[in-house]
């Protein structure tokens, strides 16, 4: 086994031209060069493990010396000023991609072996995996599903007390490039599908596939006896509650519960929202149980259950819809209403002018209590990272942000002017996620690599550190 190491191939300093309010950078690594989708960070044990998706392309491994297709890179960030990589989960020849990846410890799976430690990621058109990452420099592959026939793959939702995944895949026949394959992994070893789930109209031989189509699912996020979907990353958003029980379950009314029938596909429906054309739905956040400061000499509505809805920027330099974070009121879940949004003013740093992708693309989404219903961090491309305080969730305020600095790995981004193209360098800072101590571990899209903060002054006060 290669050893590890915690030095990178970057002379630079990273913090030499960064931009911060109220956060620091504590530590950084460059991913070997990879282009980075999404972080999570899980104890295992005495240690904390980060794991990184990657996007599509090959790069040298220097663990190895080989050059291998992007998948997932495993650092250990016990101690965040100076993370260490330990190994990357290879593609096989000519593969590459592994966005996704979420955790479970298998002492909460019910069908998990106790101590052992679990990775769930989706391979681009290769289906889902289960890694064995209890010892993270020697993941053992587990179970494989869904290995050939897909059209595409992504942010996928795995509960760890009772081991029901939400996989976001494609599947052959149904209308959008990216829907719900619901799947029993109480027992990573042994997989069992129960089954597909979409919006009506999507299934196969419906009528309206093409109207149907825009309407691709990014991701899940699962709450107690609630699954909040969000469609559409940049336009056409839908977000849909449904009960969990029920689309687990199906129809018991009819002779196949689960047969992708509108009828069956609208049986856990509890409410479906379109934001409009313009808008998406990349992630929904929820943030249940929010004591509203300003209503508390009410004598009704002082508590009230929210739903963070971010969209996606796709296309570089603004030449695109603005797209920001809402706060949706699904206190009655029948009746969700928009109240609030928040954005990042773009004067505030001549972001259209700087090159790469504006606007919001992701939420944390780890429910940490350090930070959960009162400070919420937006992925804003090349804005960095923003702390955003919710606890008025009437007026979301901005307390901290963190831009870093671009560095000699950072690759650029383009578009076509007159007819000619037009390159920059530039952060794209695309999904981030906090740890149970309350770090911000920042994925770049740019291949510039990973950085770790943490809030400071005035926004850490907002914390709940204990």
């Amino acid at each position: 086994m290669p050893a590890a190491f915690a030095t990178t191939v970057i002379a630079q300093d990273p913090t030499e031209g960064e931009e911060a309010l109220n956060m620091q950078l504590v530590g950084y690594d460059d991913l070997q060069g990879r282009s980075a989708y999404q972080p999570i960070v899980h104890q295992q044990g005495e240690r904390w493990i980060a794991y990184i998706g990657h996007h599509a392309g090959r790069h040298e491994n220097p663990l190895t010396g080989e050059v291998d297709g992007n998948r997932t890179s495993i650092l250990d960030v016990t101690d965040p000023a100076t993370p260490v990589y330990l190994f990357h989960i290879p593609g096989g020849e000519g593969e590459s991609e592994a966005q996704m990846v979420r955790m479970c410890a298998g002492s909460d799976l019910p069908g998990g072996v106790n101590g052992d430690y679990y990775l769930l990621r989706a391979v681009g058109r290769n289906g889902h995996q289960v890694w064995n990452v209890t010892t993270p420099e020697n993941p053992e592959l587990v179970s494989w599903m869904e290995r050939e026939g897909l059209v595409d793959t992504h942010k996928s939702w795995w509960e760890c007390d009772t081991g029901i995944a939400y996989l976001v895949s494609g599947v052959e026949g149904w209308a959008p490039r990216r829907m719900t394959q619901v799947y029993d992994l109480s027992d990573p070893a042994e997989p069992h599908f129960i089954r597909n789930f979409g919006l009506p109209g999507q299934q196969p031989g419906a009528p309206n596939h093409e109207e149907m189509s825009r309407y691709e699912l990014h991701g899940p996020i699962a709450v107690g006896n609630r699954i909040h979907f969000g469609y559409g990353t940049f336009l056409n958003g839908v977000v849909q509650i449904v009960d969990r029980e029920r689309l687990i379950r199906g129809n018991p009314a009819l002779e196949d519960p689960f047969e992708p029938t509108d009828e069956n596909l609208e049986h856990p429906v509890i409410t479906t929202m379109y934001t409009g054309p313009r808008l998406g739905a990349h992630t929904v956040f929820p943030v249940l149980g929010m004591d509203v400061p300003e209503f508390a000499d009410n004598s009704e509505g002082r508590t009230r259950d929210m739903l963070l809805v971010v969209g996606e920027s796709l296309r570089n330099e603004c030449l695109e819809n603005r797209q920001m974070m809402y706060m949706v009121d699904i206190t009655d879940e029948t009746k969700p209403w928009p109240v609030a949004n928040f954005q990042v003013p773009e004067e505030s740093g001549n972001f259209c002018e700087r090159g790469g992708r504006f606007g919001t693309h992701s939420s944390n989404e780890n429910m940490t209590s350090i930070y959960y219903g009162k400070i919420v961090f937006l992925a804003y491309f090349n804005g960095g990272i923003r702390a955003v305080d919710i606890r008025d969730p009437w007026s979301p305020q901005e307390i901290g942000y963190y831009i870093p600095a671009i560095n000699e790995r950072t690759t650029q981004r383009c578009i076509t002017v007159e007819g000619a193209e037009r390159c920059k360098r530039a952060i794209q800072t695309n999904n981030l996620e906090v740890d149970d101590r309350g770090y911000v571990y920042a994925a770049d899209r740019a291949n510039t690599g990973l950085h770790i903060v943490e809030l400071i002054g005035g926004a850490r006060e907002i914390a709940d550190f204990q």
